[in-house]
């Protein structure tokens, strides 16, 4: 007897397992992005390689000449500075895009004001910019947004280096809103290369580690980004789906409870994450250096440290810190100068004073010079606390 096949019901057939020629398309086309993936990490760790390597290589050449010499000169040192400090660059933002790949950044949405933070971000390196010899041009719109304030704060930094790093010529910023879909933007417009310039190809000179961390950070953000190549021209457009006056125009249309649950986010207009802003550490002693960072190691912080006031008045000379750490040793007359000269260039900036001994802790607004204190034996439990403080204290 034969077997009669009935005809499947198409609801039916359309939730049977793929087979045959779909079946082998699905598992080719994941195999193809798994490959792409791979392909993009191998890209990454070469670049990694090769921009840790080219510092350190002219470093060491620099310190074969010296010792062949037994002479090197002011220039030379400024030099050897520099390509050291361009090889920990490299090796700081190779964290920071590890740490954003992840998965583990915990986030905290909250209501930000992006224009505010973006002038935060511009007034504070200020004297950066200006020893840089760096023109920024502003079209600003009042623009809020929903996102993690901290890691807002780090892209929009990000932005910024990575545009100094290789704009020629003024570099344009503009935050404006979509019209539809009702998004925030922000535009960075520059140069990077000259205009009489032969055509050249601009993904090795925009390519750069400083890319690759604005990639991650978008993409952690939830927000999207494009970048445009003409001529010589590059722009870069970040936008924001979440949207402040989107969501408010939207709150008539969603259900009840749906609107209270933006309300939740607490609005940050003048907010300054502590992630990703720097602290300057003025220590010559080792032990008070070994606690310093232990205290800070966990807060996002990028923590630098010199030995003396002569080297942080160096050091502030290229780029002012958010905040300054000072042992007892070298709080004296010279460092209260110090104080007073960074102060005219940034009012907001904050210093710490580690007392020499006991645990007490003081707030900067009971020291007649605005000096916060920490006592050595309060270090790992009041430090980090007391950096909190103090940098969020006049937001």
């Amino acid at each position: 007897m034969s077997a009669v096949m009935k005809p499947v019901p198409s609801a039916i057939a359309n939730n049977l397992p793929a087979t045959g020629d779909s079946a082998m398309a699905d598992q080719a086309a994941q195999e193809a992005a798994v490959e792409a993936e791979r392909q993009r990490w191998c890209a990454l760790v070469s670049q990694i390689g090769a921009e840790i390597a080219m510092p350190l290589s002219d470093a060491l050449e620099r310190v074969t000449a010296m010792t062949a010499t037994g002479q090197i000169d002011v220039a030379g040192l400024r030099a050897l500075r520099s390509e050291i400090d361009g090889a920990r660059s490299a090796g700081m933002l190779c964290q920071q895009v590890a740490r954003l790949a992840s998965g583990r950044v915990r986030q905290s949405h909250e209501r930000v004001h992006l224009t505010n933070t973006l002038q935060s971000v511009l007034g504070h390196r200020s004297r950066e910019m200006q020893a840089r010899g760096v023109q920024i041009r502003q079209t600003l719109q009042a623009v809020e947004v929903i996102v993690d304030a901290s890691l807002l704060f780090s892209l929009l930094n990000t932005v910024l280096d990575w545009a100094m790093s290789v704009a020629q010529g003024p570099i344009d910023l503009r935050i404006d809103t979509k019209t539809w879909p009702v998004h925030g933007q922000l535009h960075g417009r520059f140069a990077w290369r000259a205009p009489d310039r032969a055509q050249g190809d601009a993904a090795p000179v925009l390519d750069t580690l400083l890319w690759r961390l604005i990639e991650a950070s978008t993409r952690v953000l939830g927000v999207t980004y494009e970048r445009k190549v003409e001529g010589h021209l590059v722009e870069i457009t970040i936008e924001f789906p979440r949207t402040v006056n989107a969501l408010i125009d939207l709150e008539a249309d969603v259900v009840p409870g749906e609107a209270e649950q933006e309300s939740v986010y607490s609005s940050s207009v003048n907010s300054k994450p502590l992630a990703g802003q720097q602290v300057l550490v003025v220590a010559a002693r080792r032990d008070v250096r070994v606690q310093v960072r232990e205290a800070l190691r966990d807060m996002g912080l990028t923590v630098d440290f010199v030995s003396s006031v002569d080297e942080a008045a160096e050091f502030c000379r290229d780029g002012l810190p958010h905040a300054v750490v000072v042992d007892s040793a070298h709080n004296g007359a010279r460092f209260s100068q110090l104080m007073r000269t960074l102060r005219a260039d940034a009012p907001g900036i904050v210093f710490i004073e580690i007392g020499e001994d006991g645990a007490d802790v003081r707030i900067s607004t009971l020291d007649r010079e605005g000096c916060a204190r920490v006592g050595r034996e309060a270090i790992m439990s009041s430090l980090a606390s007391a950096v909190v403080y103090e940098l969020t204290r006049n937001l």
